[in-house]
């Protein structure tokens, strides 16, 4: 099996294609449909555009990608898959120590394809959340960034689907057809996940998106890269290490807008981070706004990993189909049988932590990693607000916050962890997740800016561009 990846056939792969004609024509005949799905839902007015795009021209740690001008239909979507690892055993689970399977086991089948579905789902969803963005992106920095999220999600998709055609026969090609029908937000075939409903209409929620939902799709991937099913094991790799970059546009994203909000209140005297009315004269995100903002991205993303105590996920443990975060470094026996986990929980009007069996708490397992990942990137958040010396402190809402799944999903919890009974977290709600007036706030400032080396008042510059080039770049040659 190749490391690098060969561009000499209609779809680039690094997984020998030309050898495997059945295959090789059904994802050819596959490949026009997601292109027509491409231009119906991908980003609108940009597909003649010139976009400074990375494309990886191989799957080995280092020099992976090559940067270049490219327009996204052209862009060289295909198959790729992390170098295979001679032995490679089953890490995890009552197979652990066996060699990694190449075919599925017929026991298995189901409970694979269905991971393999919804984790495909997602890849498709968040480009058409995203669709509209490059009409008011507030560079061509960001726009090229968004774009570059946009294709290489369009690869993940190409990576599912690899998979369900390959080893799932006739019920994969029609599934990964379904991941082509389906439309985030459609009322009739939505997506399967809720949080790939929810629309991304601005800037500020594009990076908590990427922040803290596509570090959801970090934690997914990790544990699905531990998989005693190599090839899922392997396409899972590949993906994180293009996921990375997706996180970073997040994270810096909102350290830019951070940074600006910070240098304006320096130079108009102001001290109280909660002087809205001033703050959104000068035409800034104000921090409290941030938070509640914040606020709803971080508890919507909680619900993608469903339910804290799972026989779902402990059958997946189990089987050796999904491990945990980092699996091999984890210090213990990797089956479970007899250990627990500790577990928060709603018992007798507090909240307190139970010691469960530790295989039915995977899914409360990763969530903690998740929390504990998150809790990182707002710790370099809170550092750019003291370094500008404003007294603001950002904070990820208690878990339990405006759940609709697990074991929170029928309570009603301030962002602090307290309580709440139904009326009044009605009365809070908007203090809590953002108003219709914040949304109209954060719309007014999306206004496009086209122009090579000039950036939005609301948002500052990047320390450094993209690809060895300068902040001040033409990333995207827009046709007149």
């Amino acid at each position: 099996m190749a490391n690098d990846v060969s561009y000499d056939t209609l779809i680039p792969n690094n997984v020998d294609l030309s050898s495997d004609r059945r295959l090789r024509r059904a994802l050819e005949t596959w490949q026009p449909k997601f292109l027509n799905w491409w231009r119906e839902s991908g980003p609108t007015d940009f597909q003649q555009a010139e976009v400074y795009l990375r494309t990886a021209v191989g799957v080995e740690r280092g020099a992976w990608a090559k940067f270049g001008f490219v327009r996204m239909p052209e862009y060289r979507w295909g198959v790729l898959l992390a170098p295979q690892e001679e032995g490679r055993t089953i890490p995890f689970g009552e197979h652990k120590g066996e060699p990694a399977w190449q075919e599925i086991p017929g026991e298995y089948r189901a409970l694979i394809q269905r991971l393999i579905v919804i984790q495909g789902d997602t890849e498709p969803a968040s480009v058409e959340q995203q669709r509209f963005l490059g009409h008011t992106a507030p560079s061509l920095y960001d726009m090229r960034n968004v774009f570059q999220v946009n294709v290489e999600e369009g690869r993940h998709l190409w990576a599912m689907a690899y998979l369900l055609h390959k080893y799932f026969g006739r019920d994969g090609r029609e599934e990964a057809d379904m991941l082509l029908e389906r439309t985030s937000g459609d009322a009739d075939r939505p997506r399967i996940l809720g949080a790939f409903n929810e629309a991304t209409p601005d800037w500020l929620s594009f990076f908590l998106f990427t922040s803290f939902t596509d570090r959801d799709g970090k934690m997914q991937l990790e544990s699905l890269a531990q998989s005693g099913f190599d090839p899922l094991s392997r396409t899972c790799r590949f993906m994180l290490t293009e996921e990375g970059h997706h996180m970073f546009v997040g994270k810096s994203g909102v350290e830019r807008i951070i940074d600006r909000t910070s240098v304006v209140m320096h130079e108009h005297g102001i001290t109280d981070p909660g002087d809205v009315g001033r703050l959104h004269e000068l035409r800034v995100i104000d921090l409290p706004l941030l938070q509640r903002k914040m606020n709803f991205h971080f508890s919507v993303t909680l619900d993608l990993f469903g339910s804290e105590i799972s026989t779902n996920a402990a059958n997946l443990f189990n089987a050796g189909i999904k491990g945990r975060f980092h699996e091999t470094d984890i210090d213990d026996d990797h089956q479970l049988r007899d250990d627990t986990y500790p577990v928060l929980t709603f018992k007798d009007g507090r909240f307190v932590t139970e010691a469960m069996s530790a295989i039915t708490a995977i899914n409360a397992r990763l969530l903690d990693d998740y929390i504990v990942d998150c809790q990182k990137v707002v710790a370099a958040w809170n550092k750019v607000i003291k370094s500008h010396g404003i007294d603001f402190e950002l904070v990820l809402p208690h878990r339990a916050f405006n759940r609709r799944q697990g074991m929170f999903a029928d309570m009603y919890v301030s962002p602090g962890g307290a309580v709440l009974n139904e009326a009044t977290w009605l009365a809070e709600h908007d203090s809590f997740l953002g108003s219709s007036e914040d949304s109209t706030y954060v719309l007014s400032l999306m206004k496009p800016v086209d122009q090579v080396g000039e950036y939005a008042d609301w948002i500052s510059p990047p320390k450094s561009g993209v690809g060895g080039k300068p902040g001040e770049f033409e990333y995207v040659r827009i046709p007149s």
